[in-house]
């Protein structure tokens, strides 16, 4: 008996996991990615964990021509609701972001989340 359109499994990727873990997957990879190349060009996670804080439009600029990779994790993060600008119109992670940055780096790297 075919399963109802409600019971149905979400489609998997090709290497077998859902779209909802991909993304997941690929928002920690870009947050991994980010921290590393903040941290490679003088920053400090604190950067964008602090709601205050954050990059500026020339920071992020300098970043993107340094490293081309952070152009497509920043997009992820934006995408994803893990990061925005802030009021200041600064880069900064959101609660999302700082939550998911806290699991994968302790406590000293999200104080605030």
């Amino acid at each position: 008996m075919p399963l109802e359109r409600s019971e149905q499994r979400p489609p998997l990727s090709p290497n077998g996991l859902s779209t909802a873990a991909n993304v997941q997957r690929s928002l920690r990879q870009c947050l991994s990615i980010a921290a590393e190349l903040l941290y490679d060009h003088g920053h400090v996670l604190e950067t964008i964990t602090l709601p205050q804080r954050g990059l500026a439009c020339r920071e992020l600029a300098t970043l993107s021509a340094a490293a081309p990779t952070w152009a497509t994790c920043q997009r992820v993060m934006e995408t994803s609701e893990a990061a925005t600008f802030n009021e200041y119109g600064r880069f900064v992670l959101t609660h999302l972001g700082r939550e998911l940055m806290f699991d994968m780096f302790g406590q000293g790297a999200a104080d605030c989340a």
